[in-house]
């Protein structure tokens, strides 16, 4: 737990360090509160250890298919051409989950939706997708490139504009079986802790100016779902090219969870004796496509990591501080 951070890293510093082998520090988070705990924490930590020592872990940066944004970006020709703004109308990324807190609230009512999901899962997602192309993604030293370039892009992002965002707690669903977030046992009877949240980002760069990153997360929804839906914008005279047909938007869907898939939604000729378009999908489903094939779970793939001493897959000190300091104005101001 958090307030037991320090006390521990002091007692490893003590005791427990390698004089053969390396010495190696796994935090989970949260990593702070707001952006002056988190400074706070960053202060204290960096007084034992450097940042080669730390690796701070969020589970989501060992899933398969963030693992594999950077690979379909920088691996495919077909991407990088069109990821800005001028072929780009809108990014969203969605965290649903079908339960609520069902008797865990004491934990989630002190953070709430923003602080737990989108303020860092979520937003690891978001830096490796909006990032510029790093020097490296593999090899000698790649750790560097790729942190530089998350942190680079997180410090261009526009304050939060509390206009474009709501917040919500559920509430007793119509059958009266699952109970809403204020009737838990385990939450105040007077919590305003949102469970949850939709709100916009905006890139002050040349890449995405103009571009809204959506973010939706919360719990007690219709699904369990987490997936990026990246949406391209209308083909340039559609409309008179088809005759008035209506020619949907591409769309490339990078699905988390559950059922970790890519799909690209693109349009063809409806088949028959017509020449409408006709939108279907490119499909790829991992457990389809590759049903033999050895997935492990994120923290197995991070603990791995840890043991190679790559951290490329785990947060440093700037782009945690860079994020805190997005999100922490919205949230003082909701509290």
């Amino acid at each position: 737990p958090p307030n037991v951070f320090l006390s521990t890293a002091l007692s490893i510093k003590s005791v427990g360090m390698s004089h053969t082998g390396y010495t190696r520090l796994i935090v989970e988070k949260p990593f702070g509160h707001d952006l002056k705990s988190a400074q706070k924490l960053t202060n204290d930590l960096s007084a034992s250890f450097d940042e080669s020592y730390l690796y701070r872990i969020d589970h989501y940066l060992g899933k398969e298919m963030v693992q594999n944004l950077l690979v379909m970006r920088f691996g495919n020709i077909l991407f990088e051409p069109v990821w800005s703004r001028d072929y780009i109308s809108s990014v969203i990324f969605t965290f649903k989950e079908d339960f609520g807190t069902e008797g865990r609230g004491g934990y989630f009512d002190k953070s709430g939706i923003i602080r737990d999901v989108i303020q860092n899962h979520l937003m690891q997602v978001f830096s490796l997708l909006t990032m510029a192309p790093p020097v490296k993604i593999s090899g000698d030293d790649y750790s560097v490139y790729v942190r530089n370039a998350k942190v680079e892009v997180l410090k261009c992002i526009a304050p939060i504009n509390f206009y474009e965002v709501v917040i919500g707690q559920y509430s007793t669903d119509e059958t009266g079986k699952r109970l809403g977030y204020l009737q838990d046992e385990t939450v105040p009877n007077d919590s305003l802790t949102p469970t949850f949240a939709t709100l916009v980002l905006r890139i002050n760069n040349r890449r995405w100016d103009g571009v809204p990153f959506i973010f939706k997360a919360g719990k007690a929804l219709n699904e369990r779902k987490a997936e990026v839906r990246v949406q391209f914008k209308q083909p340039p005279g559609s409309s008179f090219m088809f005759a008035g047909a209506d020619c949907p938007r591409n769309e490339l869907v990078m699905r988390v969870q559950p059922d970790t898939s890519t799909y690209l939604k693109m349009n063809i000729k409806a088949p028959g004796l017509r020449n409408d378009p006709l939108q279907s999908e490119m499909d790829l489903t991992y457990n389809e496509r590759y049903p033999n094939a050895y997935n492990p779970d994120a923290y197995t793939r991070l603990i791995l990591e840890v043991m190679r001493g790559n951290q490329a897959v785990f947060v440093r000190s700037d782009e945690l501080l860079a994020s805190w300091e997005i999100f922490t104005p919205l949230l003082e101001a909701i509290e």
